[in-house]
């Protein structure tokens, strides 16, 4: 299937239980004496059954090299065929908002938890399975149960360990603006994590000081990068001291990551350089009773599916009793920014604030 070519969120103008009766009851109770449901009642759905006949869409924001493989395992190992729409991120959530619900969609996997913030927040997801997002910690997951993070991925600062010590490297981003850093910092500002990262900024510590930030980062005159492979490789290189990547970046290194000149520096816990952000899953309100959909977001919780993430894109996997990357801290020691990570919706505000200040 065709993707069209879509627009960013910058410029596609798109971001903006009853109770039963009591038997024999002659009056409803009052509202203050009305039974409250588990949210495990209000939200644990009936398994509906696979349909081997039925294709199942999925819209991934997620690079097909990094999560085709695991694709054609599901089809193996269910026998449910698999049309994948590949597009970056932000294109797609934008595409399924502007398709809304004549989208053929019925599963969006995304690499950001803003994108499935901003879909869900139009309504577009069903709720997601109780028996099936109770694996995953609720804070790596929509409050309001629409979609649930299927993989960690830390922001970190790579370092440059043959001029730096690690206890040299700031843990805290506003040390990133000391004078002492000028011309040593590299960013990627039209990156999609970059993004998501200043949209945290926004979100935790307001616009004045996102903007603050950014403008006393400019004045450092960092080194601006496609991607955080370039800035790792820079770091790596001594092209620069300082990069504000992914902790996978470095961690999926060809060679063992510890051997690198390029070393990592993770954030101080509780702040947004310690941010956790995730990849996740929603599934589309026209698959509310759909087998395959139901199967595929179980599939991707599945042990099968988190020890591939972690071990090929070294991710954290978020369902608990899986392990850790290798090389890596546990993600329970990192501490990440307390964080409503649907909040990270708002992305269009963090291109426009990016923008003014001279970065896009």
């Amino acid at each position: 299937m065709q993707i069209r070519k879509l627009a960013t969120f910058a410029t596609a103008g798109i971001l903006t239980l009853s109770l039963a009766a009591c038997g024999g009851a002659t009056q409803a109770p009052k509202a203050e004496d009305k039974p409250t449901e588990s949210k495990s009642e209000s939200h644990t759905h009936t398994k509906p059954e696979i349909n081997k006949d039925e294709t199942l869409v999925v819209y991934s924001g997620r690079n097909e090299k990094l999560v085709g493989p695991l694709l054609e395992e599901f089809t193996k190992d269910t026998g449910i065929k698999v049309d994948v729409r590949y597009a970056g991120t932000p294109e797609l959530a934008a595409q399924l908002v502007e398709e809304a619900d004549k989208t053929p969609a019925h599963v969006f996997l995304s690499q950001d938890a803003g994108a499935l913030g901003l879909v869900g927040g139009k309504g577009m997801f069903t709720d997601f399975p109780h028996e099936l997002a109770e694996k995953v910690d609720a804070k790596y997951s929509a409050k309001d149960h629409s979609w649930v993070g299927l993989t960690g991925r830390a922001r970190v600062v790579a370092y440059d360990s043959q001029t730096l010590k690690a206890d040299e490297v700031p843990a805290d981003i506003w040390e990133l603006t000391d004078p002492k850093w000028k011309g040593q910092i590299g960013i990627a500002p039209g990156n999609a994590s970059f993004q998501s990262f200043v949209t945290a900024l926004r979100v935790a510590e307001g616009e004045e000081k996102a903007e603050e930030w950014l403008n006393k980062i400019i004045a450092n005159e960092p080194q601006k990068f496609a991607k955080n492979g370039e800035i790792l490789e820079a770091v790596n290189t001594g092209g620069v001291k300082l990069g504000l990547i992914n902790h996978y970046y470095w961690a999926r290194s060809e060679q063992d990551p510890k051997t690198l000149r390029a070393q990592l520096k993770f954030g101080k816990p509780g702040t947004v350089g310690a941010l956790i952000n995730v990849t996740g899953v929603g599934i589309l309100k026209n698959a509310e009773n759909n087998g395959n959909a139901y199967a595929f977001a179980e599939y991707l919780l599945s042990e099968k599916a988190q020890k591939y993430f972690m071990e090929n894109t070294a991710e954290y996997p978020l369902v608990a009793g899986i392990g850790e990357p290798a090389n890596v801290p546990p993600l329970a020691e990192l501490g990440g920014a307390d964080i409503d990570l649907a909040k990270l919706d708002s992305l269009e505000e963090t291109i426009k604030l990016l923008t003014k200040v001279g970065l896009l």
